[in-house]
């Protein structure tokens, strides 16, 4: 039900298509995130607008509230949610582990309170399975341990024995012949030798698609960059490769240039919440002063309905007396210039001219303009 072919590269770039059973999604893409099933600030009509194939929900957030019960009554999350085309849920490895204090690890899975109510509440690999399966995901991920770039070697080894075991466990509990394509997860820090080891026993598996976690968790932007650039090629050349958690512009666009062919990040829409907007000519602080008179779109390069629109100086204004569309407006745009950014990607990858592709995006930003680290979700 879920297969990947490549059909153009460019050095370690690729271009593909994943066909899942809600629509073949064009790679490398960028995949807005539903957290708890919905991307926040837009509505499904706002994705399909701006060229969204793929959204990513989380199973820890959507076990606790509304219930993966309740979710499959209602015909799983794409009925439940009015989202047409893909999803990929997370397994709730990193928000299980975000969970410092309220958390035990053992080898049987994690025991934790529930950050709504203080409940005990326990995820196992099996349940994790379980779960995504009732939510009708079309891509699973298995449940690992997501440990900080900072952790020492020891924990590090010994948290990666754990997660290929939980990964052996969560491929015995996955229907096979079902609907969804399960992923598997490689760690291993910024340990070149440990993602190597990691990736030997996940990959061994033979999983339908593969993802790189636990970077962007603490190390440096050069740091996460050139750790990818030496784990994505550890991943089966002919297999989906998923990078989990990475959102700035030109993190994406260094990913690519590896061989990342998946992507997920809050950032796009957490920024818009907070009135930072991405364009093509660098980050646009739609709440500063210097815009309450401006009558430009954000960004005069961008199709989207916000900038098809409104102006700068509408946008700063509804920021300023927090209206609720100031949000959806910011977030559409957002997340528009991101898939655009992937659509300039997949041609460029296509006519052999990515290098350039990439040169000429970054040329256009200030200096230093892409140089914060992206925030992620609890």
């Amino acid at each position: 039900m879920v297969s990947f072919d490549v059909i153009a590269r460019d050095g370690q770039a690729r271009a593909g298509t994943l066909t899942t059973p809600h629509g073949v999604v064009e790679t490398p893409i960028f995949m807005p995130v539903g957290t708890v099933g919905t991307v926040k600030g837009v509505g499904p009509d706002d994705l399909e607008a701006i060229g969204a194939q793929v959204i990513l929900g989380n199973t820890y957030h959507l076990m606790l509230r509304p219930g993966a019960d309740l979710v499959a009554r209602h015909g799983g999350l794409h009925r439940f949610m009015a989202w047409p085309r893909a999803i990929l849920t997370d397994s709730g490895g990193f928000q299980v582990f975000s969970l410092a204090g309220r958390r035990k690890l053992t080898e049987e899975g994690v025991t934790f309170q529930s950050h709504l109510d203080g409940s005990p509440q326990s995820i196992t690999p099996e349940r994790s399975i379980a779960i995504q399966e009732q939510l009708g995901t079309d891509i699973a991920m298995a449940f690992d341990e997501c440990p900080p770039a900072t952790a020492d070697r020891a924990y590090l080894e010994d948290s990666l024995a754990r997660t290929a075991r939980w990964a052996g466990r969560c491929k015995a509990a996955w229907h096979r012949d079902g609907p969804s394509a399960l992923f598997g997860i490689v760690q291993g820090a910024l340990h070149p030798d440990l993602r190597k080891r990691s990736a030997e026993e996940i990959c061994a598996l033979d999983l339908p698609g593969y993802a790189l976690g636990g970077y962007s968790v603490g190390e440096s932007p050069a740091q996460m960059h050139e750790g990818v650039a030496l784990s994505a090629p550890l991943l089966p050349a002919d297999r989906p490769r998923y990078l989990m958690g990475v959102g700035t512009p030109d993190d994406l666009l260094h990913a690519i240039e590896a061989g990342i062919d998946m992507l997920d990040c809050v950032l796009p829409t957490r920024c818009a919440r907070n009135g930072l907007l991405f364009t093509s000519r660098g980050r646009v602080p739609i709440r500063n002063q210097v815009y309450a008179d401006d009558p430009a779109p954000v960004d005069e390069s961008c199709r989207c309905y916000t900038c098809r629109t409104f102006s700068r100086a509408y946008l700063r204004h509804l920021f300023q007396s927090k209206e609720l569309l100031a949000y959806r407006l910011n977030s559409v745009h957002n997340l528009a210039y991101l898939l655009s950014l992937m659509r300039g990607a997949r041609e460029a990858i296509r006519e052999g001219r990515f290098r350039a592709y990439a040169t000429s995006v970054r040329s256009q930003w200030p200096v230093g303009a892409e140089a914060d680290q992206e925030e992620k979700e609890p």
